[in-house]
């Protein structure tokens, strides 16, 4: 009983050091490329160096560290060539969502999906990228939330935190935050439609040009509101 309680207890602190190293991870706290220096990482948390070597194996096997023998722990450095590849996959996964979702969508989840796109509609009125960044975050994961395939929502969920460590340039230029959302409305008139082939269409060319505006020129855009921040505005 006591090991059993003792793996119980280590597994939790385990899931909960998880969570929290890989928020700290995605909010751009390390650069890329910087070593994480993990008696640090011990100390912050006050929890001994060994459940922070094992979390820091399981984000390195989902793609967000890299474990370099003999050296350390580092933050995984995304290069462009990589970034458009996770771009190409993840316009196949978000296009099949939409698909799926196309054939049973429901009153219910239009609501919801156009309040949404009328909450983002505000913040490109206002230019304000931290209002609009968390709106687009909600809108696609709610398209794939909907879509009801657990398996398809998971693959999406990891390629999106992949991409959030691409950040050596700002993502939202060659139209940024009203071409996006003039994107998203094409996809929720097709699955208003019911429209299969029509939604699956619009949610693949809005991830591809999202990818179009990541190899732009830093500084390169037109459209009011643009910020330097380097975010995936798709």
């Amino acid at each position: 009983m006591k090991a059993e309680l003792e793996f119980l207890q280590n597994h939790s602190l385990t899931s909960v050091l998880r969570r929290e190293l890989e928020a700290l991870i995605l909010s751009g706290e390390f650069a890329p490329g910087e070593r994480l220096n993990e008696n640090s990482l011990a100390t912050r948390f006050s929890v001994s160096r060994g459940p922070i070597r094992e979390v820091c194996r399981a984000l390195a096997e989902k793609g967000l560290l890299e474990l370099v023998p003999n050296r350390g722990v580092f933050m995984r450095r995304i290069g462009e060539d990589q970034a458009a590849e996770l771009y190409d996959v993840r316009a196949g996964l978000f296009a099949s969502a939409a698909r799926f979702l196309a054939t049973k969508v429901t009153a219910a989840q239009i609501s919801a999906l156009e309040s949404l796109l009328d909450r983002m509609e505000e913040a490109v009125r206002m230019h304000s990228l931290d209002i609009y960044y968390p709106l687009n975050l909600e809108f696609h994961d709610s398209i794939l939330r909907f879509a009801g395939n657990g398996r398809l929502h998971k693959a999406y969920s990891e390629l999106v935190k992949e991409l959030h460590l691409f950040r050596e340039r700002a993502l939202q230029q060659g139209g940024g935050l009203e071409v996006s959302n003039v994107e998203h409305r094409r996809i929720v008139k097709a699955l208003r439609d019911g429209d299969e082939a029509a939604a699956m269409e619009a949610a693949f060319l809005h991830v591809l040009s999202g990818k179009a505006r990541m190899t732009l020129p830093a500084g390169t855009g037109h459209s009011t509101g643009e910020a330097t921040g380097a975010r995936d505005i798709v």
